[in-house]
């Protein structure tokens, strides 16, 4: 697996990634964007700034990035960078399938992305990844499974992803909504010819959304490298908008919330990889002192009880404003 490349990394960051969903395209639904980006957010701005953040998180120790099919341009930066840095060789190259940019480069679309996760959406969009990643790309993932997603029962499907397995590329799938642990523990269940299909699973898990936990430390047990994305709760979780119990804790550790947000995650033994969705280079160099956080048991149990519903939190997600 790719990810084994990653665990003899020594830098205290190799247990992040750079997720480039908030910069691969001009809408999104992290709060505060409109102090993030800059207010013409024109393709080569959105380039511009992607590959700033890549630069500083590779020179910083990130391995893993993150892109997607329908994070607007991100699979084009992403591979514009990759021909630029070729002492980028070491990398991990994540990507995902099932859904479709269709916001047209605006912030203003009705919909910005349409889910379908059928067979031939993954011949297509498998096509367009590989015309711009080509061999560089490592893991190809459904893009948010549900239960009741037809990702889980179509046998057609499995078969071809598990001929691209076999062909060296690692198959993984990603999950969100308020029924994470139901999906997780049916991709579980996936099998061609007696053998696990899937070998990563990347689910929503932060101070506020915990219910994913124990299905995710099933997944690392049964040998699956766990990724954990939206760790700050698209914004919920950054200043100004943290509930007073992080920031408390942020005082106390003389960091920024960010980084205590990030270090609950990465405290959990089956989190492999933890995605910093950083859109400026000061939010990724706050979100990379995560791994200098040294939590205590008191500070834990106080970010412990920030847990919402995942009903709540969900339908709250829901209403996040595409800016």
């Amino acid at each position: 697996m790719p990810f084994a490349r990653l665990a003899s990394a020594t830098t205290p960051t190799c247990h992040i990634g750079l997720g480039l969903a908030a910069v691969g395209r001009p809408g999104y639904i992290n709060l505060g964007r409109d102090r993030d980006l800059p207010a013409d957010r024109t393709v080569d701005a959105l380039r511009e700034r992607t590959h700033e953040l890549l630069d500083a998180a590779y020179a910083q120790g990130v391995r893993y990035f993150d892109a997607a099919r329908s994070y607007g341009r991100s699979e084009e930066f992403l591979a514009n960078w990759l021909r630029a840095r070729p002492d980028a060789g070491d990398v991990v190259i994540g990507s995902k399938w099932g859904y479709t940019y269709t916001a047209d480069w605006t912030t203003e679309a009705e919909r910005h992305e349409v889910k379908d996760h059928s067979l031939a959406a993954y011949e297509r969009q498998r096509a367009e990844t590989a015309a711009l990643l080509g061999d560089r790309l490592d893991l190809y993932q459904i893009h948010s499974v549900t239960p009741d997603s037809p990702a889980l029962t179509d046998k057609e499907l499995h078969a071809r992803l598990a001929e691209a397995a076999a062909q060296g590329l690692t198959v993984g799938f990603s999950t969100s909504g308020p029924a994470q642990a139901d999906a997780v523990r049916a991709a579980l269940a996936v099998t061609v010819d007696g053998e696990r299909l899937f070998r990563t699973v990347q689910s929503t898990y932060n101070a506020l959304e915990t219910s994913a936990g124990p299905a995710l430390a099933e997944a690392h047990d049964a040998g699956l490298t766990v990724i954990v994305k939206e760790g700050m709760a698209n914004g919920r979780l950054a200043e100004p908008h943290a509930p007073e119990p992080l920031k408390a804790v942020a005082r106390e550790a003389g960091l920024g919330c960010d980084a205590v947000a990030l270090a609950l995650v990465l405290r959990r033994p089956w989190a492999g990889v933890v995605l910093s969705g950083a859109a400026t280079l000061g939010q990724l160099a706050s979100n990379l002192h995560a791994p200098a956080v040294d939590l205590d048991e008191g500070q834990l149990t106080r970010l412990d009880a920030l847990a919402e519903d995942p009903q709540v939190y969900w339908r709250q997600r829901g209403r996040l404003p595409w800016h």
